[in-house]
């Protein structure tokens, strides 16, 4: 301990004496580990934490495999069979979510919903704060409504007040008791804050009605694998018992934890190894550093050795002094990380899940701690050795080495050739790996850019958008008791589309339940049908197995004004008119995609659609317009057939609406003026405002949070890179000053001087491009699923950042020879 003390006492007087060298060390090093810290923070937050709950590894989540492999969601049916054949459970629920208008509490809102089975609480291990749960009795069709709340909302919206027997909430016209409050940070799923018994709502007999999610608990000592085999046995005899009725063959098992992060696994890795990359980068300068301290310490190492001191001896010096500037930087870096987490989960995309979860907490420290540990013994060692590799060589070896480095010439030459070497073989690799991550850089900026490049089908120039979650009816009503209630939501939108063309600047107003890019349109089977036909009322009928007839389309309830204003193109037909009242024959907009697949070089105008699976209406839909195709689903997706109904004849669906308005005016007037125009024809519907470019960018927020760090991460690794070239350089020169002396006294002119230093540092600089090149190959490939209309080996991209390195490389090498072109001969031979 002893000694211990004294080595960190001499490396604190060796940190202060050089402060310029400690402060470029310790803030690389700061870099490097704040970067990896931040990051970790992410990936432990979000792929790593346990899920809050008991024995979350026992938690999975469940999905219908159809025979092309593709995963589903639960129809009714197959999910009541799984839950009565399975025997791995000790639960299986099914629920869903949907953001619905909230009123009764201290304002109308726009909340999640969640539908949740009576085995959904129990599974998860989530008891109350305050109240009880759902009762049997509340857990059937028809029963009164009940609800739990979320800890959040009965704080915010509830007052915090202990007695629930009062309460009520409107939710979609239906009043509901609140019975129960969950406990803080309880959000599944979908961050609803309100929860209601699924039993509520009407069983559908079909199976191939997909329409849930479910999760189960797997029982003590039951592995996956296990409940895998038994479900997959379930699946089979279901499917032979049932044949067509149901396209369900397999049933796929995943943890909870899995299934939440699965979509962004494969980013949020790559963004890991790309911070472990800038890591090496930052590593490999102070590795320099650290050797060019090291070469001016050779006289002070020598003494050392004269006196007795042994190679171990010497090591633990060198580890000593790495541990402290490798924990100087690491306290620093987690200070950083600290403001960089904070700027990660505000850049973050809104579909990164469990983001709440994200900080520097206790395994975060420990990661940093353990990051610096390893980068301080990792430089100490490499540094000890190389600064002591003397001492290995024997006894002869080592009094020779003695001797010359403590006569005063030696002090500018020990080591000179094999330091060199080394430096040069640590920018080498420093270059590869800067390559390698400019490379994925530019393969994510090219992505990005044919992304933009995309006909999305639909202008955003001067559009806003208004979401609304208004009352649905109930679809369980018969028809004629329906009427009146759907009636009531036409007129609704009839008035509200005519008060806000009145609104200045406002040139046109439509809407429909599902805008382009933010994923809100539902599919589902329709039929081709002839006027004479009868519609087929169940899903076992012959018709829906006939694939010339039968087909899969998404379903969009819109206004005529809804393709004035996204500039969705008419390209055979009319769009919707006046005439196309409540009480007129049905007709629908099918997209060009639709055309094409269904009447290829035929006119699709006149032809009738039975789509009466997705809102309960039978009646047959004449087509009377085609329209250009739109990009619902993201940029990068196949425009999907769409069919598109009258709001005014199908109201039934427009529970989620979305209103856009084209518009010369600033928007928060606008905004302003629509909320007051929605809140005096409904109080209790609130609505929520946006531009449709803030849309439009939301869409791409994933890609550009990827593009910004492995962007940042590569333009970082490239200035350390330019920077360690330029060190060893500028450190070679200074060193050959007495050869460059003696060849410019012998006759070289200030050309050959700089070509001697330029082709010493290119070639360093080239030998990094090749490696990193051969490199990329192999690495990149590991981004190959982030990328969109490219391969990651894109030759056009690699020998666009090769250039680009070079060209820094050559810049770096040119100032110090540059600078050698200027050595006086007679000053440089001045002290032979």
């Amino acid at each position: 301990m002893s000694s211990l003390f004294q080595d960190l006492r001499y490396g604190v007087r060796m940190m202060a004496r050089n402060p310029g060298f400690t402060a470029v060390a310790v803030l690389t090093l700061a870099l490097g580990i704040g970067a990896s810290t931040a990051i970790f923070s992410v990936v432990y937050g979000v792929l790593l934490r346990p899920l809050p709950y008991p024995k979350p590894d026992q938690i999975v989540r469940l999905w219908e495999v159809s025979a092309r492999g593709g995963r589903m969601r639960f129809a009714d049916p197959n999910f009541e069979d799984v839950r009565s054949q399975s025997h791995g459970f000790q639960g299986v629920a099914e629920y869903a979510a949907w953001l619905q208008s909230v009123s009764g509490g201290s304002e109308p809102t726009r909340s999640m919903v969640a539908s949740v089975s009576h085995d959904f609480f129990p599974l998860m291990g989530v008891g109350l704060v305050l109240g009880r749960g759902f009762a049997p009795e509340e857990q059937r069709f028809g029963a009164a409504p009940v609800a739990l709340v979320s800890y959040a909302y009965w704080k915010q919206y509830l007052g915090g007040a202990t007695d629930l027997s009062r309460m009520k909430l409107t939710i979609e016209n239906q009043s509901c008791s609140i019975i129960g409050v969950l406990p803080p940070g309880f959000r599944f799923p979908s961050d609803s804050d309100i929860w209601v018994p699924r039993e509520l709502l009407e069983r559908l007999p079909s199976r191939t009605a997909h329409n849930w999610h479910v999760v189960a608990r797997l029982r003590e000592g039951v592995p996956l694998a296990q409940a895998r085999a038994e479900l997959s046995g379930i699946a089979q005899r279901l499917k032979q018992q049932y044949g067509q009725d149901t396209n369900m063959t397999a049933v796929a098992v995943s943890s909870l934890r899995n299934a939440l992060t699965s979509g962004v696994r494969p980013a949020l890795l790559v963004l890991l190894g790309a911070v472990g990359f800038l890591l090496l980068v930052a590593c490999a300068n102070v590795v320099n550093l650290l050797l060019a301290q090291a070469a001016g310490r050779e006289r002070e190492l020598a003494v050392r050795s004269a006196l007795g001191a042994g190679r171990s001896r010497l090591v633990l010096q060198f580890l000593t002094e790495a541990l402290l500037l490798s924990v100087a930087g690491g306290a620093l870096g987690v200070l950083a990380a600290v403001w960089g987490v904070d700027a990660l989960v505000a850049m973050a995309p809104p579909g990164l899940p469990r983001l709440q979860d994200v900080a520097v907490n206790l395994p975060v420290l420990s990661f940093a701690f353990a990051l610096s540990v390893a980068v301080a013994v990792g430089l100490g060692i490499f540094t000890a050795l190389r600064a002591t590799s003397g001492e290995s060589r024997g006894p002869q070896h080592r009094r020779s080495a003695l001797l010359e480095a403590l006569v005063e010439r030696g002090q500018g030459h020990t080591g000179t050739l094999r330091g060199h070497r080394l430096s040069r073989m640590i920018v080498a690799a420093q270059i590869a790996i800067t390559l390698v991550l400019l490379a994925g850089a530019g393969l994510l900026g090219r992505s990005l850019l044919r992304v933009l490049s995309i006909d999305p089908g639909f202008r955003t120039e001067r559009v806003l958008t208004m979401d609304l979650a208004l009352p649905t009816p109930d679809l369980a009503l018969p028809f004629q008791e329906k009427d009146a209630e759907k009636l009531r939501r036409v007129t609704f939108l009839d008035e509200l589309f005519s008060r806000l063309r009145a609104i200045p600047g406002v040139s046109e107003v439509g809407g429909a339940n599902g805008l382009p890019l933010t994923g809100g349109l539902a599919d589902g089977g329709y039929l081709l049908m002839s006027p004479q036909e009868k519609p087929p009322r169940t899903f076992d009928d012959p018709l829906w197995h006939d694939l010339t007839r039968a087909g899969d389309a998404d379903y969009c309830v819109a206004s005529e004004g809804y393709f004035h204003v996204l500039g969705i193109p008419l390209r055979r037909g009319r769009l919707f008119d006046d005439r196309d009242t409540i009480d007129a024959p049905h007709v629908a907009l099918i997209s060009e995609s639709l055309a094409r697949e269904r009447w290829p070089n035929q006119d699709p105008l006149g032809r009738t659609i039975e789509f009466g699976n997705m809102d309960g209406d039978l009646r047959f839909l004449t087509v009377v317009g085609v329209v250009g195709d739109v990009r619902e689903d993201s940029l990068e997706t196949t425009p999907r057939p769409t069919i598109y109904v009258n709001y005014r004849q199908r109201p039934q669906t427009t529970g989620s609406f979305t209103v856009v308005l084209r518009t010369e005016a600033e928007p928060a007037v606008v905004f302003a003026a629509a909320r007051l125009i929605v809140r005096d024809l409904d109080p209790n519907v609130p609505p929520s405002f946006s531009t449709f470019n803030e849309v439009f960018s939301a869409s791409l927020k994933t890609r550009r949070f990827n593009l910004t760090l492995v962007g940042v991460f590569a333009a970082t690794a490239l200035l350390l890179a330019v920077a360690g070239i330029y060190g060893v350089m500028a450190h070679s020169v200074a060193r050959r000053t007495h050869e460059i002396g003696v060849r410019m006294a012998l006759g070289a002119g200030a050309p050959d001087v700089l070509r001697l230093v330029l082709s010493q540092g290119m070639r360093t600089a080239v030998v990094g491009v090749m490696i990193g090149i051969a490199g990329s190959f192999a690495l990149i490939r590991a981004m190959q699923s982030l990328l969109f209309g490219m391969s990651a080996t894109d030759p056009v991209t690699l020998a666009g950042v090769a250039l680009l390195l070079g060209c820094a490389a050559l810049l770096a090498c040119y100032i110090p020879a540059r600078r050698a072109t200027r050595v006086d001969p007679m000053v440089a031979l001045r002290h032979e």
